[in-house]
């Protein structure tokens, strides 16, 4: 495995954190923008250019857009705190009787919740590894741990083909490809962006679901071939528990945020207006980032019985945020000198003249791949490469499901080689990236293969 440790000191020597690389980036647009771009009024070039970041940075509908991306991942990692979920996950884990087993079991859990949401993937497939070596550990199971800690892992890698992903969300809501676009190209292609596109022709459609059957069963397949090509691993586990909200003492107006009849009655409240209110939309399989918060809003209040619960859940859930809160303005600030300088019509002219109908989305595919390393945030992505692969799509005649799919499946697959969104994980299971690498980069090949070949057949 010399070649996983290899990659292990490149990331750390060579790769800063994401913030610093949100930076270097900027820089790099400021820098191109310079050189290739054409003043479009009589200010000072790079004047104009520090404006149009600004612009960006502050781009109402986007700083939306990430508030609503941080919830997703909030609210989803809240579910999988509470104590139906917790009880869930102990009764799965009872079920190993070896790595194999485990890593079938695992694996499949992490994809299913993490077609649901991917903060809930993450940190159900982490939580449920980590379980699954305590009972191990108990039961003196000899357990490859680090091969179970890259299957709690895999959720990773299908989660923008999912319900919460944020490409295929954000372009079901009515008016946001328009928005997003509006600036950058031609009316006449303006004019041929429709309103929406629904998850009945995204995450919906058959291809989607036959890829992600394919993963569902292929996956696992080979998590279950190299646990019985690999030996046991030593491991030391704590019986990992979130602790809840004391009782004692309370007085007075406390009492009401211990109170089970108040949390669940208003959580039971959300409910029945998210049906009253998204009903329609249901039906007609326009799910939107506002419509999936609402559900897990309400959904995570009932789970956790009363508000007490719920907001130590919440303290609990919101510190994997803190990266992707910051950074998420210096992506939409990339995005607005793009934006305005004209850089996004080159870059999509550039692939126009290199690809056709039937590369583009491959081309799309490796791009998004390539980006995702060094944005390792499907929002901050979709901000800055979207523009790009809509333009390119509307001109080459490329359906805009297929190419807004293949930037999901890009952008996901080679979470299996950046590590960044893998260290929740890695604080639960107290594995490190070193321990699953070598097994993530086998999964990632397997995925590529399975996404390339969906693109050319579908």
């Amino acid at each position: 495995m010399n070649i996983t440790r290899t990659i292990e000191i490149l990331f750390k020597r060579y790769l800063p954190s994401p913030f610093t690389i949100a930076i270097l980036l900027t820089f790099l647009a400021m820098v191109l923008a310079l050189c290739f771009t054409k003043p479009v009024g009589e200010d000072y070039h790079i004047f104009e250019i520090l404006s149009f970041w600004e612009k960006g940075i502050w781009n109402e509908g986007l700083l939306v857009f990430a508030y609503q991306m941080m919830l997703i991942l909030v609210l989803g990692h809240v579910l999988v705190l509470s104590k139906p979920v917790n009880k869930l996950i102990v009764s799965l884990s009872k079920n190993v009787t070896n790595t194999s087993t485990a890593v079938v079991l695992v694996s499949i859990t992490t994809m299913l919740m993490a077609f649901l949401n991917w903060g809930l993937g993450l940190i159900f497939g982490a939580i449920l590894a980590r379980k699954v070596g305590e009972h191990a550990q108990r039961n003196n199971i000899p357990l490859n741990y680090s091969l179970v800690g890259a299957s709690g892992y895999v959720g990773l890698m299908i989660w923008h083909g999912g319900i919460s992903g944020s490409a295929p969300i954000k372009v079901a809501e009515s008016g946001h490809i328009k928005s997003l676009m509006h600036g950058i190209t031609s009316s006449e292609i303006i004019n041929q962006i429709p309103e929406s596109i629904n998850f009945n022709t995204t995450i919906f459609s058959w291809w989607n679901l036959v890829l992600f059957g394919v993963l569902l069963v292929l996956v696992p397949s080979v998590l279950k071939q190299l646990a019985k090509t690999t030996r046991p691993t030593n491991f030391k586990l704590k019986e990992y528990q979130f602790k809840t909200g004391e009782k004692s003492n309370l007085e007075g107006a406390e009492q009401l945020d211990f109170s089970g009849i108040l949390g669940i009655g208003f959580g039971v409240i959300l409910l029945i207006a998210f049906v009253y209110q998204y009903w329609g939309n249901l039906l007609s399989l326009q799910i939107t980032p506002n419509m999936l918060n609402f559900f897990m809003l309400g959904l995570a209040i009932i789970l956790h019985k009363n508000f007490s619960n719920f907001l130590n859940a919440v303290e609990e859930a919101i510190k994997g945020t803190s990266g992707i809160l910051i950074q998420f303005p210096l992506y939409f600030g990339i995005m607005g000198i793009m934006k305005y300088s004209g850089m996004v019509v080159m870059i999509s002219d550039f692939f126009v003249s290199i690809a056709t109908t039937t590369t583009l989305p491959i081309f799309t595919f490796f791009s998004a791949g390539l980006v995702n390393i060094f944005v390792p945030s499907g929002g901050g992505q979709w901000a800055v490469q979207g523009p790009i692969v809509i333009e390119s799509a509307l001109k080459l005649d490329v359906p805009l499901p297929k190419a807004i799919m293949a930037l999901a499946y890009g952008d996901q697959i080679t979470n299996m080689f950046q590590p960044f969104w893998a260290l929740p994980l890695l604080g639960i299971t107290k594995l490190k990236a070193k321990d699953i690498l070598p097994y993530t980069l086998i999964l990632m090949l397997v995925g590529i293969s399975v996404y390339i070949l969906g693109l050319i057949l579908f």
